[in-house]
């Protein structure tokens, strides 16, 4: 009696020990195939950059600000296997992290592997609400012969891998835009009013500059 129980107990043990051999062998496998999926088709982030930044009028004459700009951005995707479809993207300059200009919605477009794309929105935003330190920091800046903005882009994009697509990532680019000085007034030139208490620039006088991009730039990308 004791020498069949005995032989249970052994075959109970091997199915146990096979069952488990089994399951942890299929476990490996799975990992494995996904481990080899996720670093043939884990997607780079696309790259931007500015390219120009046409810098047409400015009035800091009233408590808010107005300007109008237009920039070229170019995208690239870096992926061999991977496209990119950019879905619903806004664009809009700031300054000093203070919105300037309203946002302006890009064409959605596929971008396939290795693209690239352009984009030229004009910018532009009449009377905009700023804080007053950011138009009298702006004041100075164009007294002083230069100017910081920023371009940026968000909105969403999505993965496409033969014909599967996957659900939607949000994106955020930010690309530094510095106009300068420059002694020619073409593709520049500007008439900027300022009022009173500004400091840098007469109150009600309109003031011919020329601030011209300097570089193109790369874009910081998040997603």
């Amino acid at each position: 009696m004791s020498k069949e129980k005995h032989h249970r107990d052994w075959i109970l043990r091997r199915c146990c020990g096979a069952v488990c051999a089994c399951a942890l062998t299929l476990a490996a496998v799975v990992g494995f195939i996904i481990l080899v999926i996720y670093l043939a088709l884990h997607p780079s982030k696309p790259s931007f950059y500015l390219q120009d930044v046409q810098l047409r009028s400015i009035d800091l004459s009233d408590p808010a600000l107005s300007l109008n700009l237009q920039v070229t951005i170019a995208s690239r995707n870096p992926n061999e296997r991977v496209g990119v479809y950019y879905k619903t993207l806004d664009a809009f300059a700031t300054y000093r992290d203070e919105p300037v200009t309203v946002p302006v919605e890009l064409p959605s477009i596929y971008q396939g592997h290795k693209d690239a794309s352009v984009w030229s929105p004009v910018l532009s935003g009449e009377s905009v609400p700023v804080a007053p330190y950011a138009a009298d920091a702006m004041r100075q800046d164009i007294a002083a012969g230069y100017v910081l903005l920023h371009v940026r882009v968000e909105g969403r994009v999505k993965w496409k891998v033969g014909s599967w697509v996957s659900g939607g990532y949000h994106l955020f680019v930010n690309c530094p835009a510095l106009l300068a000085a420059s002694g020619g007034a073409v593709g520049g030139a500007f008439a900027a009013s300022a009022s009173a208490g500004g400091g840098a620039v007469p109150a009600g006088v309109n003031t011919t500059v020329s601030l011209k991009f300097t570089h193109p730039a790369d874009c910081t990308v998040d997603i």
